[in-house]
């Protein structure tokens, strides 16, 4: 390996990582870029990508099961190959990371394949070499947290990673958290033929979301056949004959016992440090691991920056993307800004949900009066056509100045819809010019300039 000093050096080639150094090369630095792994990190290889590409088959599968035949499509047998299944999730991701290797060659990046750890605060050690950079990012991501007392096998107690490749469909699974993971995790295995229990300590599925929004997808999942028991955790475990048996408690249904084939944890993700050896060279991090920085994502060594999961918020790839490209842009002079509350997050279950800005119950808690915009997708005539007639679009506006507070969207399409919102709260616009926008018809945006209008009680449709 050449022993120039590079202009900047990433540490994980995940969406954050792979981002930054292609950000930063057509800045003009002479970039590094150091995966022990495939390139694409958690996100591409046992995470968004192929979590998405199973929710498609299996929704698929599903529409073919008890939707077709409304639609005029009649067969007489239907199976499903999971080996199949699994082959075409498996290609997705093989291609997607062939496309990050020739983005980073492209950019005339050097990739490094290793395990990188500190020697001091601009050298790294990695497949038993030394390279050098004036300045360092790191960008580990995340993995997955551990249950007390619980080791993942990724056979019968699995992670959300062994969730993506299991080789058979369980006949009973029980998910341990009601968050976007586990919902996720749990549609594409309800909808293979599993029956899906949701065991979630909080009284409400994804707590966080505006509580409207939980209760409808809430409602929906169950509907769908998806089980839940809410306010309950798990107190321990034992197997009874290659079954799991799960001792759970709840304040409000008491003691019982649940059996089941695979259960899934899905509480959480935690910072990813190891190997790193960040005490060596004195980078600080909290209690739990993330690793601290400044509004300028600098750490407490002055030519080392972190990024992403490792740094804790909101475990969004897209998060972790736009924080490195605001990072390398400010260390080439300029002055980017990123607003962490225009962060969207979406849920890809069927439907979909997204959110960005303010909830109901935030608004609420900090004083803030408010006007809602609400309109039902079963009145869009696109949804109506589709047969995707479940969710509804709310938008929440100041009530004195209208500007757009929040969205929060349950709907076929809510991923894609809500990037509208996110452009017009970026420039501070109003409720009402989403409204005075034309909308093409019929398309399932209409409902979002119906909800607009519907904040001043103008909605045409409703």
């Amino acid at each position: 390996m050449s022993k120039k000093i590079f202009d900047l050096i990433i540490i994980g080639g995940g969406p954050g990582g792979y981002v930054s150094a292609i950000r930063a090369a057509q800045l003009g630095m002479t970039v590094a870029c150091i995966e022990k792994e495939n390139l694409g990190g958690t996100c591409l290889n046992e995470g968004c990508i192929p979590s998405k590409a199973l929710l498609h088959s299996s929704h698929k599968y599903w529409e073919a099961q008890y939707l077709f035949k409304d639609h005029g499509i009649e067969f007489d047998s239907l199976n499903i190959n999971l080996h199949n299944l699994m082959k075409r999730k498996n290609s997705v991701v093989k291609d997607l990371v062939s496309g990050i290797s020739y983005l980073l060659k492209k950019n005339k990046i050097t990739h490094i394949k290793g395990t990188a750890s500190f020697i001091s605060n601009n050298k790294i050690s990695v497949n038993h070499d030394i390279i050098e950079g004036n300045n360092i990012i790191i960008a580990t991501g995340s993995k997955p947290s551990n249950f007390p007392g619980i080791s993942f096998d990724e056979k019968k107690i699995v992670s959300s990673t062994g969730a993506l490749s299991l080789d058979h469909v369980p006949e009973r699974m029980v998910v341990i958290g009601g968050g976007y993971i586990g919902l996720e995790m749990s549609s594409v295995w309800s909808r293979l033929g599993s029956q899906v229990t949701v065991v979630e300590f909080a009284d409400r599925i994804v707590p966080l979301m505006d509580k409207e929004v939980s209760s409808s997808l809430f409602s929906i999942l169950k509907k769908q056949g998806i089980n839940f028991k809410l306010s309950t955790k798990m107190v321990s475990h034992s197997y009874i004959n290659n079954s799991l048996n799960l001792s759970l408690s709840s304040d409000i249904h008491g003691s019982e016992n649940l059996s089941c084939d695979t259960m899934l944890i899905a509480t959480g993700r935690k910072p990813y440090t190891d190997y790193l050896c960040l005490d060596k060279i004195g980078v600080e991090c909290n209690k739990l691991g993330f690793i601290k920085v400044n509004s300028n994502y600098k750490t407490s060594i002055s030519n080392i920056y972190a990024i992403g999961d490792v740094i804790g918020g909101a475990m969004l790839a897209h998060k972790a993307e736009e924080e490195g490209v605001v990072l390398v842009e400010s260390l080439a002079g300029q002055k980017p800004e990123l607003n962490y509350n225009l962060i969207p997050s979406i849920i890809y279950t069927h439907p979909e949900v997204a959110a960005v800005g303010q909830t109901e119950e935030s608004l609420r808690k900090n004083g803030v009066e408010y006007s809602i915009g609400k309109f039902p997708f079963k009145a869009n005539s696109r949804s109506r056509a589709n047969a995707e007639v479940e969710g509804f679009v709310k938008i929440l506006a100041d009530k004195k100045s209208d500007e757009v507070l929040g969205s929060h969207i349950v709907g076929s399409n809510a991923g894609s819809l809500i990037s509208e919102i996110v452009i017009a709260m970026e420039f501070k616009a109003s409720s009402e010019d989403i409204a005075r926008i034309c909308h093409a018809h019929p398309t399932e945006s209409e409902a979002l300039k119906e909800a607009a209008l519907d904040v001043s009680k103008s909605s045409i449709h409703m």
